[in-house]
């Protein structure tokens, strides 16, 4: 979490305590003074769950006294009943939260619209997003099966600059034994095998893996977590397809492409591998996305800068919608109703194909979306994730004894997207135009690949035409099937806007200073 972004005092509810305008109120966890006054100070879980609601739902402006001019944030707020954040029922923030996300209904689904609204309390999403980088082993591992129905360990992934990814470990990589214990099968997503790879590969500070590499090579590799600078491109080339060059990467997280005005490992990895595709005079461009859990809104504006023709300067990228109070409001806050393309990339392409799964989400799909209205765009894999709506980001803080302390940083639904089309709603994710299955044990960039092997059929004959996954591993036994639900998600940083977000902040922060 970031310093002196959302700075919230919090004696406004301690005056309504004392003067008992809040029922069935929690008790303070301690006492301490605010401000040299007497007043206790709240615990501060207690002025997490009370800043976040009052953020996601009140949020009066005017001086923060107007209480006819709200400025709720969230983007359904007026679909949540009338809560009290302090109320015995709610334990924690995330309680709060959760139950806030139970109102607003899709009626498609007859579920919940909101699966994403999150509080993050260690800063780790904006230290990723924002800054680009991480601190873990750098690779994600997943369960695959063979044709006769046997669970095996593999590396989906594996960052370059990470522990895992200097080490030249990578997507293919059997893992074998960890920690010297060879009993990892598959046994139930809580079972104690599967508990003991997911502390191992993300909770456990080092831990020592044998691998079986695609050459049938074993080594065994202790790795140590560490922070390291995120290199989202973890593949790129260029291929010839039916006498045409193809330009393909792999693209697994939407980290910024500045930092504090400077241009990060993102842009100038993205910057050298289109620069690439031009100098090849591609005319097919394929994007993979099929890990990425989204990011900065930025980054997909730059990315679908470089890949639309020069002819969307100055049209529509997409359109922003927000609850009806921002709505009226936006104009004077200054926020954004469109992002227009600055300008096109140096490419001239007939076909773009991104690749996608259950775990392609928001800022990808932002990506894909966005692109619709301008270019021959197809998705082949499976069906994304379905997050058409984005954040704002807040920093929540709290002054105990006069001293700054981070609490957690928000992301609570605060809008939604769609494209120059209107084209956007999809819930329920996008729809692949040709399904394709994902082989983990095969590298990244191997024609076998089954994503690949359909695109490539396609520019050569405009067909995707392809065996079914049944019939692929019956004639290749050696072919290892991705099962995502037997290990946790991979990591979901959701579609994060901090240029509206640095707009809207200082009116919150004053309305919560000033309602004191």
């Amino acid at each position: 979490m970031k310093k002196n972004i959302f700075n919230c005092l919090i004696f406004s509810l301690l005056m309504a305590l004392l003067s008992g305008s809040l029922s069935s109120c929690k008790k303070d966890n301690g006492a301490s003074s605010t401000n040299g006054n007497s007043s206790k100070q709240l615990s501060d879980a207690d002025s997490l769950t009370y800043l976040m609601y009052r953020i996601m739902q009140v949020s009066f402006v005017n001086g923060g006294r107007d209480s006819t001019y709200p400025l709720p944030t969230y983007y359904w707020y007026n679909q949540v009943p009338p809560l009290n954040p302090l109320s015995s029922a709610y334990d924690s923030a995330d309680v709060l939260l959760a139950q806030i996300k139970t109102y607003a209904i899709n009626p498609a689904t007859g579920g919940p619209y909101d699966r994403y609204s999150f509080l993050d309390k260690t800063g780790a999403v904006a230290a990723e997003i924002q800054q680009g980088v991480s601190g873990d082993l750098g690779m994600q591992v997943t369960y695959a099966s063979d044709a006769n129905g046997n669970y095996y360990l593999f590396v989906l992934y594996a960052d370059k600059n990470s522990p895992a990814g200097l080490m030249g470990v990578t997507r293919g990589w059997q893992i074998t034994a960890i920690n010297g214990d060879s009993n990892i099968s598959y046994d139930g997503s809580n079972g104690p095998n599967v508990t003991k790879v997911i502390n191992a590969v993300y909770n456990d500070p080092s831990s020592s893996f044998t691998f079986l590499t695609p050459d049938s090579t074993t080594v065994t590799y202790t790795l140590t977590q560490a922070t390291y600078n995120i290199n989202p491109v973890l593949f790129d080339t260029v291929y010839s397809v039916g006498g045409k060059n193809v330009g393909y990467f792999v693209f697994n997280t939407f980290s910024d492409v500045t930092n504090n005005g400077a241009a990060t490992l993102t842009e100038t990895e993205l910057n050298r591998v289109f620069s690439e595709f031009e100098s090849a005079n591609v005319s097919s461009l394929i994007v993979d996305l099929r890990y990425n859990g989204g990011g900065s809104v930025a980054t997909a504006e730059y990315i679908d800068s470089l890949i639309a023709p020069s002819t969307v300067k100055g049209k529509v990228m997409y359109n922003y919608l927000y609850n009806d109070k921002l709505t009226d409001s936006a104009s004077q806050i200054g926020l954004a109703s469109q992002v227009l393309f600055n300008g096109g990339g140096s490419l001239n392409l007939s076909n773009v194909f991104f690749i996608g799964t259950g775990n392609t989400a928001s800022a990808s799909e932002l990506t894909i979306n966005n692109l619709k209205p301008y270019l021959n765009v197809k998705l082949v894999g499976d069906t994304t994730y379905g997050k058409p709506v984005g954040f704002f980001e807040f920093t929540i803080s709290d002054y105990p004894n006069g001293v700054e302390k981070d609490l957690a940083d928000l992301y609570a639904i605060n809008f939604e997207t769609r494209n120059a089309n209107n084209q956007g709603g999809y819930f329920t994710g996008l729809i692949p135009d040709e399904l394709a299955s994902d082989y983990v044990n095969v590298p990244w960039g191997n024609p076998n690949d089954d994503n690949l092997a359909k695109i490539f059929n396609y520019i050569s004959t405009g067909t995707y035409g392809r065996l079914s996954v049944q019939a692929r591993m019956t004639a290749d036994k050696s072919l290892r099937l991705s099962v995502p639900s037997t290990i946790h998600p991979l990591r979901f940083n959701g579609m994060v806007d901090y240029v509206n977000s640095a707009k809207l902040k200082p009116l919150i922060e004053k309305s919560l200073r000033k309602a004191h």
